[in-house]
């Protein structure tokens, strides 16, 4: 085994170890910058390999700091602890239907913002709601389980939720209104499975009734009674106005990032501007400067997309894609039904070993050298988002923002065991992976049936 290779295969490995083990809360980007600079001195990474990089990696990370940057100044003023106030009162005291309100919740922060973002603002929020409702621990679990599941699993419809797949789409060279359009139906009808399966796994553990109290934006309990006056006080219905309000705009700014995709504009223009209009607007009606975000805005975010895709370029470079090419490209060539199951399949299986990022990186850089025809391409890259963004979910280790969940769990008292955890994710996730790819199968025939793109 050459230097290069030993090199680049070690320093891989025990970065991916030191991601998952983040001793003392070590911050994901310092092993990753490690081991891509041990990569870039002892191995195979060029300077034409380091420029290719950076043309992939710089748009998708701005856009997703710039909606981070959003998510901040809503959270800064309250929006989020809002929303699931809003969601607790409409549950009216039945826990079935709050158990569905969450999981609407956090496929909206998702596809609204991002998956990390999702897990990050939600859960601590959920842990507060719930216990102001004093349910037992078996009792949160389905919440924040499903929850989570959900708020990641839903970066798949659209592709721009997760840093990881608009990184992909760079490297293939499909836009994100293209994504959208081949991969929303199968995406929503894959969440819909998911969410059903959920419910069937903890419907015994789902209260029927919870406590009927109606909660402010700061979780101030009020006692209910089916006769009082329920209408809200000036001072809220001015705050359900500047809520309603920024949602909006919000919404504008997500569809601009698709209209931006169609005509050929930079993501990342528009997902700037936005942010700098949100800061714009709380700086002037609310006082508050945007000096806090240096501090807050998660800039690491930047340095771990790039030196995680340098380690991915250099196991590139020493042959890793080329075994999977081998291995795989009769079976991709088959058909669209053996392409879309094969790869879905594969990247799953991988994700849950590696985590989802390297995987999609590994898969898609795979797809690009097998010479696939034009919609067996955009097939294949789809059936890796399901495995990468859903099929990861499998093991905690899978995606960054399960680790995440975990973490904030542990930190509000409500620890979830890898044991409970898989026992749950057994059950749902590979039937949720086959079914969404299978669908997303049929949905390909139907729209192109036979057609080139």
């Amino acid at each position: 085994m050459g230097t290069e290779v030993f090199v680049t295969i070690t320093f891989f490995i025990l970065t991916m170890l030191f991601i998952f083990w983040r001793p003392k809360g070590l911050n994901e980007a310092i092993p990753s910058t490690i081991g891509a600079l041990a990569v870039v001195i002892w191995g195979n990474i060029t300077l034409a390999n380091l420029i290719d990089i950076s043309s992939k990696v710089s748009g998708a990370a701005i856009t997703i700091i710039s909606t981070i940057v959003m998510v901040l100044v809503l959270e800064s003023v309250g929006f989020f602890k809002w929303s699931i106030a809003v969601l607790s009162n409409l549950a009216r005291g039945n826990g079935r239907r709050l158990f569905w309100l969450t999981n609407l919740f956090c496929f909206l922060m998702t596809i609204f913002f991002n998956n990390d973002g999702s897990i990050l603002i939600t859960t601590p929020i959920l842990i507060l709601l719930l216990k102001k409702l004093k349910l037992k621990r078996r009792q949160k679990i389905p919440y924040l389980l499903s929850g989570a599941l959900i708020a990641t699993a839903s970066s798949a419809p659209i592709g721009v939720s997760n840093i990881v797949n608009l990184i992909a789409l760079k490297i293939i060279g499909m836009d994100l209104y293209l994504h959208t359009l081949l991969m929303f139906t199968p995406g929503i009808l894959g969440l819909l499975f998911l969410s059903t399966l959920l419910y069937l796994v903890f419907r015994n553990d789902i209260p029927r009734k919870i406590a009927h109290i109606t909660l402010t934006s700061d979780f101030k309990e009020h006692n209910y009674h089916p006769l009082q006056d329920n209408h809200l006080a000036p001072e809220h219905k001015k705050q359900k106005k500047i809520m309603i309000g920024i949602l909006m705009f919000v919404f504008l700014i997500r569809l601009g990032l698709f209209v931006a995709s169609y005509v050929g504009i930079p993501m990342e223009i528009i997902a700037v501007l936005g942010s700098v209009l949100l800061l714009g607007w709380r700086w002037i009606y609310l006082k508050v400067p945007p000096t806090d975000m240096a501090a807050k805005t998660p800039w690491h975010i930047l340095v771990f997309a790039y030196t995680m895709y340098i380690l991915i370029y250099g196991l590139h470079n020493i042959g890793l894609t080329d075994i999977l090419i081998v291995h795989l490209h009769e079976l991709v060539n088959e058909s669209l039904f053996h392409a879309s199951l094969v790869m879905g399949g594969t990247l799953s299986i991988i994700s849950n070993i590696f985590n989802n990022h390297p995987a999609l990186m590994i898969g898609t850089l795979a797809l690009t050298n097998m010479g696939l025809d034009p919609i067996t391409v955009k097939t294949v890259y789809l059936a890796n988002i399901i495995g990468s963004d859903i099929g990861a979910l499998f093991l905690p280790i899978g995606t960054l923002a399960t680790l995440m969940w975990m973490h904030i769990l542990k930190k509000g008292k409500v620890a979830i065991s890898w044991g409970e955890y898989i026992r749950v994710t057994i059950r749902v996730i590979p039937a949720t992976v086959l079914f969404t790819l299978v669908i997303l199968y049929l949905w390909i025939e139907f729209i192109f049936n036979g057609k080139s793109l």
